[in-house]
């Protein structure tokens, strides 16, 4: 949106944070779109807000957007399909879903629960052994994974002017596996017993990415992305990040800066072991990094081991409920604008809890009033 008293929306806003140019004002780039519908699902979303629908509520707020397809309806610009000697077979009931693979190495079986919130929670992994592992390289070699222009066009008109129109891409190698493909103790294990089989399929999920980003970074349509990688310390060891993550970090972001393409990772999780590697990572800026109370490093430490690099969000997801004080809440704003503005999209880390009632989203409202009054 474009309120009267600025000259530029939101959307410029946006852009112009990552090319370090100046703005009229902190930008405010709340992620509450799962509390809207969560809400919406279960009637308690409030008659007005349901009137105005999702892109009204933004506007209503007064607070940008920043994902074209985030319980928007919008298709996801990232595309992957099988080619044509993959057999996929469905089994579908109305709570569980299960998809089995056929692969000359044997079935993988993926397994689906519904939840509550009518949404498919992975219950069941496909890969737990080497033979699987193997199984899994054949499937990655026949998945095309692209990048549809069309998609995004039709979710950049539905961002409009709110924000950058933004997406993710697939996780990285690592993350693949550990929270797709496997269960974390299963990578972990095999890791140690066959290390190069592990490796393989590293390089093969990596190798079905090649298209997307060629195609990406060929459209000349995109200007931010998000590797969203739901990063927690607890999950992942330094000496695996450095040996796992750094390398395809390195190649796919340095792809995407050649095409002038910024990129930012998702880490909400702990991250107080990863601090070293924060500053010199090849990403333009960090989104979700949540501090205490809510995560295990201070303002200060964050804003110490990013420099110059672009936070998103900043806001810890538990100051937004009732049982925070509001004027903590209006501190914590406060101390994050000092330390990261102007390399700053204010946000929440994570996004506004679904056990929020309204207040949450009055709550939104009052840090964005006081943002349009911030001026650098």
């Amino acid at each position: 949106m474009r309120p009267a008293s600025q000259s530029l929306t939101f959307r410029e806003m946006n852009l112009r944070v990552f090319q370090g140019l100046p703005i009229p004002h902190v930008l405010f780039q709340p992620r509450f779109e799962p509390w809207y519908e969560w809400h919406r699902l279960f009637g308690k979303l409030p008659e007005r807000y349901a009137s105005l629908g999702l892109q009204g509520t933004f506007d209503d707020l007064g607070v940008s957007m920043r994902y074209l397809h985030y319980y928007t309806g919008m298709p996801d610009p990232v595309t992957h399909r099988y080619q044509g000697d993959v057999r996929v077979q469905e089994h579908r009931t109305e709570e569980r879903l299960v998809r089995t693979l056929k692969t000359p190495y044997g079935e993988l079986v993926e397994r689906y629960q519904l939840t509550v919130d009518q949404t498919w929670r992975e219950v069941g992994f496909p890969v737990k052994t080497v033979e699987d592992l193997r199984a899994l390289r054949w499937l990655l070699e026949r998945t095309e994974y692209g990048f549809s222009a069309e998609n995004f066009a039709d979710g950049s008109a539905y961002v409009g002017p709110r924000g950058e129109p933004q997406f993710w891409v697939p996780k990285s190698p690592y993350q693949a596996l550990a929270q797709i493909w496997m269960k974390l103790q299963d990578l972990i294990y095999l890791l140690v017993d066959a290390p190069d089989e592990v490796e393989a399929t590293f390089a093969a999920i990596d190798a079905a990415y090649d298209p997307l980003y060629e195609q990406l970074c060929a459209a000349g349509v995109v200007k931010i992305v998000n590797f969203g990688e739901n990063i927690h310390d607890s999950l992942i060891s330094p000496r695996y990040f450095e040996r796992y993550f750094l390398p395809f970090y390195e190649k796919r972001v340095g792809q995407l800066h050649q095409a002038g393409i910024y990129a930012h990772v998702h880490i909400d999780g702990y991250f107080a072991s990863l601090l070293p590697f924060l500053q010199d990572l090849p990403f333009d800026g960090y989104e979700a990094l949540t501090p205490e109370p809510q995560g295990d490093v201070p303002l200060e430490q964050m804003a110490e081991h990013i420099g110059d690099k672009v936070l998103l969000d900043g806001i810890p997801a538990v100051l937004f409920m009732s049982t925070y004080p509001e004027d903590e809440l209006m501190a914590t704003v406060e101390r994050v604008v000092k330390l990261f503005a102007p390399r700053l999209i204010l946000g929440i880390s994570d996004e506004l809890p679904e056990g929020c009632g309204v207040e949450g989203l009055e709550r939104m409202r009052r840090v964005a009033d006081w943002c349009r009054t911030r001026t650098y």
